[in-house]
């Protein structure tokens, strides 16, 4: 079950004409909803009039008739849905980000995280620059924009920031007269372009959003490309392609895509299906049933029913009004959320003995809830399958895992026996973490990260807390400071 922040999803349009662009980056986002739930928000190009709108919320939610009407029509338009991962969920940090200069204007809208975002701000502010939330992605919007400032056209000062910014970002950025989409020289995020009848073309995060608003799929943007689009051409600018090695972050394909996209040629529900294929091979298990938790754990488990011949069960009714456990902050939250989510078919588990097969197990606490389910159904046994590895290291590239010591693979020292005894459950496996390329289709395992589980950094990574930029207080410290407040009044 889902006990990590997602990613978010970049989605664009650039038309030859004017038209409901709002209309379409909305559909957009909402196919693109699964990865960000937190904030959404639109920035509308009408012949270089820049009309946004952004709150928190999902996509349904915010951008209402009447909201959308206010944006009105356009030739571009970019849109974003976000989950945190460098800055707080406050609505300040919902993009698109629109920055002013004496040049014009800049729309951006960005999916990674920078891992030198903290060294980059402090320059910049001490060179005057104010800052008015606390993402990493105000700070591209700065470097590029100081770049464009001494520079002739704004994809010129993509690339000079390109020099200056490390990690991982796909991004979208909209000048008065073009759209322009940037992938990060490893290429750690997804990012794609079609094209519509109309001539228009869309780029979005993931191919399902191209289905989304009846736009064919093209390709995908190269590690390092920046692709420009105007008046309905396009041109590829490769100065910073193959000047790092590719690095697709595995993690899209066992859980951040939606199962019908296709990511660097490959379908993300084959991949899965394949991760639960390899599980049953490497942890056979004596079983009645395989059952998959909604909504990223269902393909592996079909994958491991058809490799061990176990028949394959709907174990789970889902409460699809509820979003994914991790888009609430606090572990008391997500708990809670647990309980309304999922409801078990007893019929399917009674009596059984069970396989669970899940897209990750991060901090045990989801899992050990939904074991509870299972056995409070009447599972006689129950078998955890995680198509994901052990989760051993933090992630400095999207994912929210920013700690060893609250990764349960950590906790118990990597002991099998140790992780289901923690979880309940009576046995439990992790996809091997050398099967992975087989994933892909035997792709070397030089071509994409996995760092998140302790197979080594491709970038150099921010130390301490420096990749954060809020001051977090101690519930100490702000207890001596009411102390102090009180005996400042008594004084």
């Amino acid at each position: 079950m889902h006990e990590i922040k997602e990613e978010c999803g970049v989605f664009g349009i650039c038309s030859t004409q004017m038209q409901d662009v709002a209309g379409t980056v909305y559909y957009g986002l909402f196919a693109l909803q699964h990865r960000g739930q937190e904030s959404c928000g639109i920035v509308v190009n009408d012949d270089g009039l820049f009309r946004s709108y952004r709150d928190n919320g999902l996509v349904n939610d915010v951008f209402t008739r009447p909201v959308l009407d206010t944006l009105g029509q356009g030739s571009m338009a970019i849109g974003h849905n976000r989950y945190s991962t460098t800055g707080s969920g406050d609505r300040s940090n919902a993009q698109p980000l629109v920055v002013n200069h004496h040049k014009g204007r800049m729309a951006l809208a960005h999916n990674g995280n920078i891992v030198n975002a903290y060294e980059l701000r402090k320059e910049l502010e001490m060179n005057g620059s104010i800052f008015h939330s606390t993402s990493d992605t105000e700070v591209i919007a700065y470097v590029i924009t100081k770049a464009r400032i001494a520079c002739g056209s704004i994809e010129e000062a993509i690339l000079r920031a390109m020099d200056r910014i490390e990690g991982a970002y796909s991004l979208l950025v909209m000048s008065p007269q073009k759209m322009i989409a940037v992938r990060d020289p490893h290429g750690f995020r997804p990012l794609c372009y079609g094209r519509r009848e109309d001539g228009s073309f869309i780029v979005a995060s993931e191919s399902c959003a191209l289905d989304a608003v009846g736009a064919s799929y093209v390709r995908d943007i190269e590690p390092g490309e920046v692709m420009v689009f105007q008046g309905g051409r396009v041109t590829s600018l490769q100065q910073h392609c193959k000047e790092k090695p590719h690095r697709i972050c595995i993690f899209e394909y066992l859980y951040f895509a939606r199962p019908d996209s296709i990511i660097e040629g490959k379908e993300v529900h084959t991949a899965r299906r394949k991760a639960g294929a390899l599980l049953a091979m490497q942890y056979p298990v004596d079983a009645d049933v395989v059952i998959g938790v909604p909504d990223s754990g269902l393909d592996a488990a079909i994958g491991y029913a058809e490799q061990s011949g176990i028949p394959y069960g709907m174990g789970f009714i889902k409460n699809k009004y509820i979003g994914r456990t991790f888009i609430a902050p606090g572990q008391k939250n997500r708990e809670d959320k647990v309980r309304i989510k999922l409801n078990v078919i007893r019929h399917t588990v009674k009596d059984k003995r069970v396989v669970l097969v899940d897209d990750s197990v991060v901090r045990g606490t989801t899992i050990t809830r939904i074991v509870e389910l299972v056995r409070s159904a009447g599972a006689r046994e129950v078998h955890v399958m995680s198509s994901a590895p052990m989760f051993t290291d933090a992630c400095y590239y999207g994912v929210d895992v920013d700690s060893k010591e609250n990764l349960i693979a950590c906790q118990c020292g990597g002991d099998l026996v140790k992780i289901a005894a923690t979880v309940g459950a009576d046995s439990i496996g992790y996809l091997d973490r050398d099967a992975l390329h087989m994933l892909l289709g035997n792709k070397p395992k030089e071509g994409y990260c996995a760092a998140c589980f302790g197979c080594g950094y491709p970038t150099a990574v921010p130390t301490g807390d420096k990749s954060r930029f809020e001051t977090r207080i101690s519930e100490e410290d702000a207890q001596k400071a009411d102390e102090d407040y009180e005996r400042y009044l008594r004084d």
